[in-house]
């Protein structure tokens, strides 16, 4: 599943593969943000197998209250991710439809307009700025002539709060934990995503939490231009996910999403693991390695 680097290739594989950003996401450091944060973690790992093939938002659920600009996640499962213009039939990439209801017409190309967004270079999330109100979301997944397959996220309704610049939900103690948490919980999970590059990062686990195996890890990409596409592929500027889960200083599993998949099942056992994630174009060559994730296993569901 994962190959080998010659030697003459040491050095450029080191340099591509320096981790992106400056460190792994860290828990809140405030006690109540961080109480309420892991409170969330199973649900942000749970399996879903529902369905062999669906598409959803990976950090927004019906009903959520946000601050705009607020970020957006696409998540896909059973299908990879590859960009417009490139035929593949178990590849596609994402639109959201914004205020406006599914195209009535499933064969004709999606519009390009304000209410009908384009995501044509394989791109994992998005930043969003809506005005203040109840705005619909739906994502709906394409091929590479925009024609709609049928892969379709619920629609979901989101209010949006005010500005991001105006002051945003505290978590308070005692009574007020529980819808204070839920707010801010909302709120931070649309908080926008900025890096001074491009970044290869895991979205919905941060450093040092724990979790029930097996469970699911949802990967993304972050950059001007950069995008995910299938190994094998000659698309400028995308790239696959590769993982490595890490214990005592030995790989004791790897996953490479050959694919284009932005999304893996992982089941491991108990104790304490590190993640690192890579980016690798078509050929195999490491493009953009991500930053170690902590995590511990401390229990399984079967």
């Amino acid at each position: 599943m994962h190959g080998a680097v010659c030697g003459g290739l040491v050095l450029n594989v080191a340099l591509a593969l320096a981790p992106s950003g400056a460190g792994a996401e860290p828990l809140p450091a405030d006690p109540l943000e961080r109480q309420c944060w892991l409170a969330h973690t199973t649900q942000r790992t749970a399996l879903d197998l529902r369905e062999p093939v669906s598409v959803h938002f990976s950090n927004l659920k019906n009903g959520y209250r946000v601050r705009s600009p607020f970020w957006v996640e696409f998540g896909i499962r059973g299908m990879g991710v590859i960009p417009a213009g490139n035929r593949n039939e178990k590849a596609g990439h994402h639109h959201i439809l914004i205020d406006t209801p599914l195209p009535k017409d499933h064969t004709a190309p999606i519009p390009f307009s304000n209410t009908h967004k384009h995501f044509g270079k394989g791109q994992t999330g998005t930043e969003v700025d809506l005005p203040p109100g109840r705005h619909t979301l739906r994502l709906l997944f394409a091929d590479h002539a925009h024609k709609p397959y049928f892969v379709f996220s619920n629609e979901i309704a989101v209010e949006v709060t005010g500005k991001r610049s105006e002051p945003g939900p505290k978590v308070l103690p005692g009574n007020d934990f529980h819808d204070s948490c839920e707010a801010w919980y909302q709120d931070s999970r649309a908080a926008p995503r900025s890096a001074a590059g491009r970044e290869v990062y895991v979205k919905n686990l941060r450093d040092e939490e724990i979790v029930s195996s097996p469970f699911t890890l949802s990967l993304g990409v972050l950059g001007a231009g950069l995008g995910v596409a299938p190994a094998g592929t000659e698309i400028k500027d995308t790239g696959h996910f590769r993982l490595a889960f890490n214990q005592k200083g030995n790989t004791v599993q790897r996953q490479n999403l050959v694919d284009g998949r932005t999304e893996a099942i992982v089941d491991l056992p108990l104790g304490d693991f590190e993640v690192v994630v890579s980016l690798h174009d078509g050929a195999g060559n490491p493009m953009l390695k991500g930053v170690p994730v902590k995590f511990s296993v401390n229990r399984h569901d079967r």
